[in-house]
């Protein structure tokens, strides 16, 4: 008996901590929404806390699209290029319902698409930082122009990770960066815009290929895609090298 609640005290102070280190949020107009993408690290915590196994570790690989779908093998959310990661790299290979449910154990939930948007373009903030005005719609997460973003070819230089030079281990791009090391955006996010895809939630009823909305572009794919009026979606059991996510929580 002592040591079953040892361990529920272990639980529960491990739980808390990881939500806790999950809760660095901007505040925007009745919702905060996380700074940054959910990080490998981030979601290893919510694997060991639950021993999920996620559709691309059981499938043996996510995938990428290069004229048609093509399974990589030992590419994982742990590994999302096949090789070792680093921790701050953005979780990817999740599907949208195990975004939903990683967002639901961390005490918030997957931005709807609305808010996402609004996070994304429009400056909420009562002191902007320089080169943001409050109230203002801008075209990019990054603001004016696309400058500053991970992405392919037209968002300026970004230093991407050694492990990932030389193209050894993607077709396009140079691979993710570390969250919270690019150039923060509207509203002070980092990534809105590149470096990964992101879920959101348009309120479909739930069901495995639904399609679901996938904001921001991605370091797959050029400014274009991180434009405000560009939406895409893919179905809610796609696990890729390019897409991953980020929690939101309403506010009082």
């Amino acid at each position: 008996m002592k040591n079953l609640w040892m361990l529920t005290l272990l639980w529960m102070f491990t739980g808390s901590m990881a939500k806790a280190a999950n809760d660095d949020m901007q505040a925007i107009r009745g919702f905060a929404i996380d700074r940054t993408e959910v990080s490998i690290a981030q979601f290893a915590r919510y694997v060991q806390a639950t021993g999920i196994f996620t559709t691309a570790e059981r499938a043996g690989g996510g995938s990428t699209y290069e004229g048609g779908w093509v399974q990589r093998k030992g590419w994982t959310w742990r590994t999302p290029y096949g090789v070792p990661a680093n921790d701050r790299e953005p979780a990817v290979h999740i599907t949208f319902n195990e975004a939903k449910a990683y967002c639901q154990w961390a005490g918030k939930r997957l931005p709807n698409d609305a808010e996402w948007m609004e996070a994304a373009y429009i400056e909420r903030r009562a002191t902007p930082t320089a080169g943001f005005v409050k109230d203002t719609r801008y075209p990019y997460p990054t603001g004016i122009s696309p400058e500053g973003a991970n992405c392919l070819g037209d968002c300026g230089s970004t230093k991407t990770l050694a492990a990932y030079a030389g193209g050894l281990v993607t077709s396009r791009g140079g691979g993710h960066v570390l969250t919270g090391t690019t150039r923060t955006g509207v509203n002070g996010l980092w990534d809105m815009g590149g470096n990964a895809w992101e879920w959101t939630d348009d309120g479909k009823p739930p069901a495995a290929d639904t399609d679901r909305p996938t904001r921001g572009g991605s370091r797959w794919y050029g400014a274009a895609q991180m434009h405000r009026d560009h939406l895409q979606t893919k179905p809610a059991s796609t696990a890729v090298v390019y897409i991953g996510f980020r929690c939101a929580k309403s506010l009082p």
